[in-house]
């Protein structure tokens, strides 16, 4: 496993992390077996993974919960990023007098003193402008020592311009994928100030697998998708297929896209099962050429970013 610098926050996270949304969470997914999902923790702690994202509705709260389970006795080894905004019982509440509890909460699931990093998990747009005290009460915990760091949870290079020039944030997490690359943009900024990225969603919620074409039948968060962005999505495939190497899958072909830019700090794909997990953590073996890079780049600019994918 390789590593890099979460932005100017002195921590150093796995290039490939782990995404806790599918521990304990039965409701948005395929549940993960309790004993699995620690055995899941373990075996990527093993393997050189130590960053691990979730948040208190994951689950309702298992995700934290089992994640802290899993953690009993090798807490120095892992990296926990968590969020506030949605809570356990999957209601949206951004005020921010709820900061300091939902964290106090969150540090008791996750059984740990402390958070290495907090998020704002896809805040109203006005927080992202500074003008709210949500970033004075994050700063208040930081200085306490119950959180290391902290920012947002976003989805768009305006959203990231617009938190990197006016609050504090140390660490941005984004959406960025072979389908959703409009964030690129806002890359160079984050750079400049030192701001650790995060990449969620890097495999377009299990799309960019190859496991499924436009018949396949969601019964999960995926069922948002009609049957149109279900086509639009298979008419990639196989272009994205033709530039595998001998040996190569689909899932490190799109992790390997995204850890090409060295402004990204870590990637956190989900994990059902342990052949998952191995197989994302190995696309930290090898990267992928300029070339390539460019290629997957021009493929979006051209057919997708006046045309965007839904999410």
């Amino acid at each position: 496993m390789n590593y890099r610098n979460l932005g100017g926050t002195g921590m150093k996270v796995s290039e490939v992390g782990f995404g806790a949304w599918q521990l304990g969470n039965a409701r948005d997914w395929e549940g993960v077996e309790d004993h699995q999902a620690i055995r899941m923790v373990h075996e990527a702690l093993d393997q050189g993974c130590n960053f691990f994202d979730t948040a208190p509705n994951y689950g309702g709260g298992n995700s934290e919960a089992l994640l802290g389970k899993a953690l009993t006795g090798r807490r120095s080894e892992a990296v926990i990023n968590s969020k506030f905004g949605h809570h356990p019982d999957n209601t949206l509440d951004f005020d921010s007098q709820k900061i300091r509890s939902s964290v106090e909460d969150s540090l008791r699931r996750l059984n740990t003193d402390y958070l290495d990093s907090i998020l704002l998990h896809n805040p109203p747009f006005e927080i992202l402008t500074g003008s709210t005290d949500h970033f004075k009460v994050l700063e208040s915990l930081k200085q306490e020592g119950k959180i290391l760091a902290y920012g947002a949870s976003v989805d768009s290079g305006r959203e990231m311009d617009e938190l990197i020039r006016n609050t504090g944030s140390q660490v941005i997490e984004v959406m960025f994928n072979i389908f959703h690359q409009e964030p690129r943009r806002a890359f160079k900024l984050a750079a400049e100030k030192n701001v650790g990225l995060i990449v969620k969603v890097p495999l377009d919620s299990g799309w960019l697998s190859g496991k499924y074409d436009e018949n396949s039948v969601f019964t999960d968060i995926r069922s948002r998708w009609d049957r149109g962005q279900l086509m639009k999505r298979a008419e990639f495939l196989p272009e994205l297929k033709e530039m595998l190497q001998p040996g190569e899958s689909l899932v490190q072909l799109a992790l390997r896209y995204i850890l090409y830019y060295q402004q990204v700090s870590t990637v956190i794909p989900g994990n059902k099962n342990s052949e998952q997990l191995i197989e994302n953590l190995s696309a930290s073996v090898e990267g992928i050429s300029t070339e390539k890079a460019k290629k997957l780049e021009e493929l979006w600019e051209e057919k997708l970013q006046v045309d965007p994918l839904g999410w």
